[in-house]
């Protein structure tokens, strides 16, 4: 054994986190029959007083901890991540999408084309780039939910440990509200409406595309209102998910007759408008609202890519009309029969529409 007793002063990043997850983050060379037994001894110590593995520690107390074993002497400091070392053009890029910054929080205006975390073929993505966002934090800023590759928008990213399992919980529980706009083919017959169609991998694609699943998809519920239109040939939509899976709003939106403008995956060939309007998919993530770990709440706007906004003008839209629309919480949410009313209607509509191409087809036979 060494000679000296061990002293750990709790970071910002551990605040609140059980004593047990604290040994699995820093020293995770101590199991826990190791650290259990140094509690029953009253070897651990917060503050001088004894302690157990599943109490909660806050930031700033002093963990007394045993000398380590010869065997752990090497590990007897708090492991940490070494940042990834980026080019100047990759720090200046990544610190341009920064629109908010606070102790907790970033939020990121992420560019279409970039996507969220990296995969095969994929090299350059936000979770790359996040080692130019620490910052004065002690630790590496951390994903805590994604926007596809070719959807721009507002994105939150966790300074902390702390943080972050605040956001994933506020995600989780759909308290966390994503407002999105998007052109689409079109005009909906009903202007504000609900969405209800399960949704699941399409089978042959390798879980790279979805598509609606009556019988065994997930349940998904995402609303679209009307802003603006451009006669019956497009219009100018707000989107909001109210469940979270994977390309939810354009798998909705495409399965109502109306897909997202550049969205070739879900629309085919007829989502993509003539007279110079750009191929590139039109769906921005153009609001988030979340509670903050510390009290009050982050409410950032993130502003159009140049492709939508060029788009937006061409078709005579006005950003002012999307921004001064009421929200639900300013003037309530919907009557729950006016809801069910709602999702009947898109989903009789989409049977409808299914039991037509069935009939198209077979009549080609």
């Amino acid at each position: 054994m060494t000679d000296s007793v061990r002293q750990f002063t709790v970071g910002y990043d551990d605040d609140g986190i059980r004593l047990d997850r604290w040994f699995k983050r820093h020293l995770p060379d101590t199991s826990f029959t190791t650290v259990a037994k140094w509690a029953r001894t009253g070897q651990l110590r917060v503050d001088g007083a004894r302690a157990t593995p599943g109490d909660r520690i806050a930031a700033g107390q002093v963990l007394r901890v045993p000398p380590a074993e010869p065997a752990l002497a090497e590990s007897s400091k708090p492991t940490t991540r070494p940042r990834h070392i980026l080019s100047e053009d990759e720090e200046s890029f990544a610190r341009e999408m920064v629109i908010h910054k606070d102790r907790d929080a970033l939020v990121l205006n992420k560019p279409p084309g970039l996507a969220t975390q990296g995969g095969t073929k994929t090299t350059t993505h936000v979770d790359g780039l996040l080692d130019a966002l620490q910052f004065e934090a002690e630790g590496r800023p951390k994903l805590v939910h994604r926007l596809d590759k070719d959807t721009s928008g507002a994105l939150l990213v966790a300074r902390n440990a702390r943080s972050a399992a605040f956001f994933a919980k506020a995600f989780s529980g759909r308290t966390a509200k994503k407002i999105y706009w998007a052109l689409v083919v079109g005009v909906p017959s009903i202007e504000d409406g609900t969405i209800e169609l399960p949704i699941a991998k399409q089978p042959g694609t390798g879980g790279e595309k979805m598509h609606v699943d009556e019988e065994n998809g997930q349940a998904a519920r995402s609303r679209y209102r009307v802003i603006e239109r451009a006669g019956n040939r497009c219009c100018w939509v707000e989107l909001q998910p109210f469940t979270g899976r994977t390309h939810q709003l354009r798998v909705h939106m495409a399965a109502i007759g109306h897909p997202i403008v550049g969205d070739g995956k879900y629309g085919g060939a007829a989502a993509f408008l003539t007279g110079g309007i750009s191929r590139k998919m039109h769906l921005h993530a153009r609001r988030i609202r979340v509670d903050h770990p510390d009290g009050g709440r982050i409410d950032q706007t993130a502003e159009l890519p140049s492709h939508f906004a060029e788009s937006m003008n061409q078709l005579g839209f006005d950003e002012i009309r999307g921004d001064v629309l009421p929200q639900d919480e300013d003037r309530g949410p919907p009557p729950k029969d006016v809801l069910k009313q709602r999702a009947k209607a898109h989903a009789k509509q989409y049977r409808k529409e299914r039991r037509g191409e069935r009939r198209g087809r077979g009549a080609r036979q």
